[in-house]
């Protein structure tokens, strides 16, 4: 398997040739040619696997499809979720070689090796091509404010890799609301997965218990033993949650949230007239100042 890896991707790289008996083999071509087909099984891939490459639009021509399928599989992906990834995120084809390697050599960096950047390229494609700047920004903030340990991080970045695309002030706010509203401490967080679930939805679930008496605000940053765990109001289905959880129906669920979505809409609409009065203030002052002068 090795040996046919190695063959498969030095012809994508351009610096292996083709044995002459590849060539005159007899038989029809799929779609893009002998000479890609042959390239692409001698890399593992099944004749259906062929089919579905061969299907996918190279815009650079078909050894761009082979050298992203070639540097995949060197990551350590199987060929099936090597092709998955091609197919979920076509603009992988249009990236060139380095800049995969790059990139994965840069999550490595970050925290994510071995099966965690396996899982992580295959839960997040867009992992590929999100900004370097932004990647970064979210680990300084997890890291140095969020103040979650090394090996937590890892964890986090396993589980949840799509926090590296989220905006920085945003993830800070996910995480300060489960800290300081929830009482919930990283290692919860990261045993319970919580960038997994949205925070709106998040939001819904916990003020839900709350209104309904079923989860008390911590004092103090102490965290009320008789909460239920953070690990079942996400993880549970919303079936669930409501069933064991909340003691609720569906109907009852549907109703608050659209009560709260109203609450915040007033509540901005009121921030921002207090806003428009402040700027009003400001601007009489000043031209009671001018006056003045």
């Amino acid at each position: 398997m090795a040996g046919r890896l190695l063959r498969g991707c030095g012809r994508a790289a351009g610096w292996v040739l083709v044995p002459r008996s590849l060539h005159a083999a007899p038989g029809p071509c799929l779609r893009g040619g002998c000479g890609e087909a042959a390239a692409l099984r001698a890399m593992g891939f099944s004749e259906e696997q062929v089919r579905r490459l061969l299907g996918l639009q190279a815009p650079l021509g078909p050894q761009r499809r082979e050298a992203a399928a070639a540097q995949l599989l060197l990551l350590g992906l199987s060929a099936e979720a090597a092709l998955a990834l091609l197919e979920r995120s076509p603009a992988l084809l249009r990236m060139p070689t380095e800049r995969l390697q790059e990139r994965a050599a840069e999550l490595r960096r970050l925290g994510l090796d071995g099966g965690q950047l396996q899982r992580a390229l295959g839960r997040c494609p867009q992992l590929f091509s999100a900004p370097r700047r932004r990647m970064a920004a979210a680990v300084r903030l997890l890291r140095e404010r969020c103040l979650f340990t090394a090996e937590q991080l890892r964890e986090v970045l396993g589980t949840c890799p799509a926090v590296l695309l989220e905006e920085p002030r945003r993830l800070h706010h996910h995480f300060q609301y489960a800290y300081f509203r929830m009482g919930v401490s990283q290692k919860e967080m990261v045993k319970a997965r919580l960038f997994q679930m949205p925070f709106p939805e998040l939001r819904n679930r916990h003020i839900f218990l709350e209104r309904r008496g079923l989860y008390q605000t911590p004092y103090k940053g102490q965290t009320q033993t008789s909460n239920p765990k953070l690990k079942d109001i996400l993880q549970l289905t919303e079936k669930d949650f409501l069933a064991s959880l909340a003691c609720a129906t569906a109907e009852e669920y549907d109703v608050f949230k659209r009560l709260l979505a109203r609450e915040e809409e007033e509540e901005e609409e009121d921030e921002e007239d207090r806003n428009a009065r402040y700027a009003e203030g400001d601007e009489d002052v000043d031209s009671e100042g001018s006056d003045t002068a």
